[in-house]
């Protein structure tokens, strides 16, 4: 399976609402809004790693990752879903002390055991945060590039996430996704149906490439114009979105 630690865990009552196509409600809050359910199954978290940091950087992965992505010195990057932080610690690398990385994960154990890692490793350009499900809990207006690999098939409201999500991002910036060409319930988002999704919440591709380095693709999104309503939000069906 290819994922990365700590992905998007939920609730088995809000998967089953996803699958059924009904409004999800985030939590028993009178002001919270309410986002269209994903017309797709979410991929069921088996593995807590796709493959050795070491396997990975023979593949050279995140260099060339880093290089599609045009990551530079200087920028302040958010890893999504950063696990064992095999990203956090290379994009920490390129940045530079001039740059800043924040790794996020929705697991503590994990976000735990990242934190220990950073502190072993000295790196002062890095922070670690404890995200939700449904929002990231990213500060505003903050990053040049937010990053999400092998993950974003595990999110199980993701116009909800996006919607959140929008704000941190810098004006210029871009969000970084990294998935294989696969059903959702196999471990994988169809590049259509990862385009409509991002589409309805106001975010643009800019361009798409293939990856077979790190296991599938790499699709570039901006957002673009205001911030849809998550009552406005129009929900993609999986089936046109594939094509099938």
């Amino acid at each position: 399976m290819i994922r990365r630690a700590g992905l998007f865990a939920v609730a088995i009552a809000t998967t089953l609402a996803a699958c059924s196509g009904a409004p999800v409600k985030l939590t028993n809050t009178q002001d919270e809004p309410e986002f269209p359910a994903a017309d797709r199954p979410v991929a069921r978290i088996v593995s807590s790693r796709w493959s050795t940091e070491e396997a990975r950087d023979r593949l050279n992965e995140a260099e060339e990752v880093m290089n599609r992505a045009r990551i530079a010195p200087g920028m302040t990057i958010a890893d999504i879903g950063a696990g064992e932080g095999y990203y956090t610690i290379r994009m920490a690398a390129r940045v530079g002390a001039k740059g800043r990385v924040l790794a996020e994960d929705i697991v503590p154990e994990v976000r735990d055991a990242l934190a220990s890692r950073v502190a072993r490793e000295r790196l002062q350009n890095v922070s670690v945060r404890l995200g939700e499900p449904d929002d990231p809990k990213l500060p505003g207006n903050s990053f040049d590039r937010v990053m999400m690999v092998h993950m974003y098939h595990e999110i199980a409201e993701p116009y909800a996430f996006l919607w959140h999500l929008r704000p941190s991002v810098k004006a210029g910036g871009v969000v970084v996704v990294v998935d294989a060409d696969r059903t959702t319930q196999n471990h994988g988002t169809p590049p259509a149906l990862l385009e409509c999704e991002f589409a309805a919440v106001g975010y643009e591709r800019i361009d798409q490439q293939d990856m077979p380095s790190a296991g599938g693709y790499i699709a570039l999104f901006r957002p673009v114009g205001a911030r849809p309503a998550p009552e406005k939000i129009i929900p993609c069906r999986a089936a046109s979105s594939v094509g099938t």
